[in-house]
């Protein structure tokens, strides 16, 4: 009985969800992924609203030795965001998208390297809320990865059975 229930749940994940899946699960990771670019880009914008702009901007004044400052650097990292969630929105300029998002995403997580003391408590192994929010970020790495490896039919979802 269990046996002949599982079987049939899974006759339906393989021919209509595990299907639908293969189907969109790129798009959706794509459009999620370029709607989150552009949501937190708009915040940088207007300053007081985005939460990450005074690490933001603290971690872009270290990484520039001074010369930029949050006043400058805020709208111009805005607009790298708003340009590589439309980009990915798009499905223009992938690769060169991409390229711009792994830099981006490489300045949000040097706070990790370069302010411990704001992005680690006791340890390494003890981040702080800050840490968290700056450690999730390995999630959207992980998104446009996958969004590259698989664009212009590089690779297929199928490739990995």
């Amino acid at each position: 009985m269990i046996l002949t229930v599982l079987n049939k749940l899974k006759i339906i994940e393989t021919h209509s969800i595990g299907w639908w899946n293969e189907k969109n699960s790129l798009s959706f990771l794509r459009v999620s992924l370029g709607l989150i670019f552009i949501w937190f880009g708009v915040l940088k914008f207007f300053p007081g609203l985005s939460s990450a702009e005074a690490i933001a901007g603290k971690t872009v004044l270290k990484l520039t030795f001074g010369y930029i400052v949050p006043s400058v650097s805020m709208p111009l990292l805005a607009l790298l965001e708003c340009m590589i969630g439309m980009g990915l929105l798009l499905k223009k300029f992938v690769p060169l998208i991409l390229i711009f998002l792994y830099i981006q995403l490489l300045g949000t997580m040097s706070p990790l390297i370069l302010f411990p003391e704001l992005t680690f408590s006791d340890s390494i192994f003890v981040p702080t809320l800050l840490g968290q929010y700056i450690i999730k970020n390995i999630v959207l790495l992980s998104a446009a990865i996958v969004i590259g490896a698989t664009s212009k039919g590089r690779v297929t979802l199928t490739d990995n059975k």
